[in-house]
Parts: C-alpha cells; structure tokens; sequence
C-alpha cells in the first residue's frame, strides 16, 4: 500500500508544556497540483517544524508535489498504494504518530487545496496550545459571496440535523481544519469511516465520549468554486448522512407497524373499554412488537453496538417504557381536549411520537448503545 458543546477551561500547568515545535500538520492529499507545496511551504513559514503528508494512492503524473516536498526536512510522506479514502488517510497518520512519533502532542489537519491558510492553521495549533483538552474547530462563514450554492445548503441541512438530532451545536461540520491532542488520536483510530464520513464521525463520537470542542473563526476560501474536491454529493452525502437515515429510516418503519397495530387494536376496543384504557391498552400493545423490531435494527444497522446484549436490551426497553408512557399521556391528553374520534387519535399520536424521535435518537446514541471505549489502534501499513 504506496455532551453538548462545552467550552473546557485550559489546564495551564499543561498548557505550559505544549510548543510549536511539539505539533505536526496532516496533510491528506490525492492527485494534488502545484498548490499542495504551497500549502507545505505555508506551514513551514508559519512555524510548524513537523508537516506529514499521506499520498492516498495519486497516479504516477501526480507525484511530483510528493517528490518536491520530500526535500524539505520538516517533511514526512506516507503514501497508499491505492486510493483508501481521506478518511483512511487520517487514520494512516493519526497511526504513524502513535506508533512512531511519540513526542509528538497535537496535530493540526489540513487540506492539501491550499484552502485553509497557514495563519489559520496556526491560530489553531495556539488555541490548542490554551486548551488541550477540546479538540478546535476551524469554522468558515457560509453567509460570504463568495460561497458555493452546494457547500452552503450542505452545511446548512447538515448543522440543522447535528443540532436536533444530535445535540451538537457545530456552526461548520464539514471543517477539515481542526487542532487535536495527541491523547485522542487512539480513540479516534476506533471510530468508523473511510472517506468523507469519517470526520463527521469523528464529531458523532466526541458527542459521546464527552470530547468538548472549541471554534475558531477562519478565512472562508473556495478556489475555483471548490473544483478541485473529491467530495461526490450523492454517494459521500449518503455516508456522512448514513447512521442519521438509518435509524429514521428505522423509527419510520417501526412507527409504521406501531401505529397500524394502534389503530387495530383502538378499533378492537371501541365497544369495551374507557377512552382513556382503550388508548393505554393499544399503546402498550402496538409498542411491545414494535420495539423488537426497532431494538434489532438500531444495535446492528444503525450503531454497530459491540455491548452485550443483556445489556442493552435492558436499557433499551426501560427507554421504551419511558417513551411509551409519555406518548400515552401525550396522547391522552391531546385527544382529551380536541375530542378526535378514530383516525383522529392516530394522527394525535404521529404528532407525539415524531417530536419524541429527535430526543431518542440521541439517548440511544449516547446511553442505550454506546461503544466501548479502547485505547488499542490499528496497522496503518504504509510506506514512507
């Protein structure tokens, strides 16, 4: 192979201990041109002694960048002997720097398109500096001009969803500019992704493993309208969005079979029971099967949950117990005071359970499902 945002207070007795001479820019690049040594020079004069550069399987007519900043000592390059994915190419690096450079104590990530300037770069190499124990954001401002349509209304779409289904309060969640301890970066070899999905996984689990993150405003900068971007809009879209659609696709599913089993069972009742009893008897009822299929479908094609079994079955179900008595009450008291008959009852209770989708999803992310925790990391295998 060639917790919501939480703004940490440094620890200054660490702090004190960080230099530039101590942190390394990543530098994931495939098929570059002229403008990735100048990204390397940039760096250089902005005071990083340690640039590392990972060559994600760029043909033979674009070497020559490679083979140019080779002769610059500060450099490093790792190469694939295949295109693995800018997602592998950070894990390539964030491996090399456990393995081999143990000295070193923060990196700064940074795209090889000359897009994120070295200025800024280093305004985030000192926050990190400040403030080790958050990871720092490097944010573009979306309102600018010179902003393309696509990157805007991405961003957009993609804060919206991370703020209300995920709790992540992130003004720019496609940022490739971001400062990192070096302490994280096992953690961070854990965590799924290859390409483009990966850094909006590594933002998923920050979330839960209570890594805080700061913003730093940066220079909004598209070249060439951003032409130069390996970023495919259907199938990368597809994978950042992929753990979000899946578990609506499966809340959408099994709401499908909750609310027909409601309805047939609100119907069963009509002439046997209490208002108030037919509803409990048919929510309890429609969310015990239900909630099997759900169960199933979130630990394996949603969050990949490797906790035993017991155990989240058992958070699980007191989650559901919970959801499903505020659904019931919610319910009951909605259709109490707008006096809906029949159907109108299934729509009160498609109204109640769609607000509570947003709340469970990031309670089953973050509690009923949650990853061990290793400090183990992969064999990169590449070649300097």
């Amino acid at each position: 192979m060639r917790k919501t945002t939480e703004i940490i207070k440094p620890d200054t007795d660490q702090t004190e201990t960080i230099s530039m001479e101590q942190l390394m820019v990543i530098v994931p690049s495939l098929n570059p041109d002229d403008k990735l040594i100048q990204v390397v020079d940039g760096m250089i004069e902005a005071g990083f002694s340690h640039v590392l550069l990972v060559d994600d399987g760029s043909d033979k007519e674009h070497w020559k960048p490679f083979l140019d900043a080779e002769q610059r000592p500060q450099c490093t390059v790792l190469r694939h002997e295949k295109n693995l994915g800018k997602g592998r190419a950070l894990k390539t690096a964030f491996d090399y720097i456990c393995r081999e450079r143990p000295d070193i104590l923060g990196v700064v990530t940074v795209d090889g398109d000359n897009q994120h300037k070295p200025r800024d770069a280093r305004r985030l190499a000192v926050e990190l500096m400040k403030c080790p124990e958050a990871v720092i954001m490097g944010v573009r401002n979306f309102k600018e001009h010179q902003v393309p349509l696509r990157n805007r209304m991405g961003n957009t779409i993609t804060s919206l969803i991370f703020r209300m289904l995920c709790g992540i309060a992130l003004s720019d969640t496609q940022t490739g500019l971001r400062a990192i301890s070096s302490k994280y970066l096992p953690r961070f070899l854990e965590v799924a992704g290859e390409r483009f999905e990966y850094e909006t996984n590594m933002l998923l689990y920050m979330k839960t493993a209570g890594i805080g993150f700061r913003e730093v405003s940066i220079e909004t900068v598209y070249i060439e309208n951003n032409a130069t971007s390996h970023f495919n809009p259907l199938t990368d879209s597809a994978k950042i969005y992929g753990p979000i659609l899946r578990f609506a696709g499966g809340s959408v599913a099994s709401a499908g079979i909750d609310l027909l089993l409601f309805t047939l069972l609100i119907w069963a009742l009509r002439d046997t029971h209490s208002l108030n009893r037919q509803i409990l008897i048919a929510t309890v009822g429609a969310r015990a099967v239900s909630s099997l299929f759900n169960y199933a479908f979130n630990r394996r094609a949603v969050f990949s949950s490797d906790e035993p079994r017991r155990i989240t079955i058992v958070r699980y179900y007191f989650l559901c117990i919970v959801q499903m008595m505020v659904s019931y009450k919610g319910v009951a008291l909605l259709v109490g005071v707008s006096g809906f008959t029949g159907l109108g009852k299934t729509a009160v209770k498609l109204v109640v359970d769609s607000i509570l989708f947003a709340m469970t999803f990031q309670i089953q992310r973050e509690w009923v499902f949650k990853k061990k925790k290793s400090d183990s990391y992969i064999d990169s295998g590449v070649q300097q």
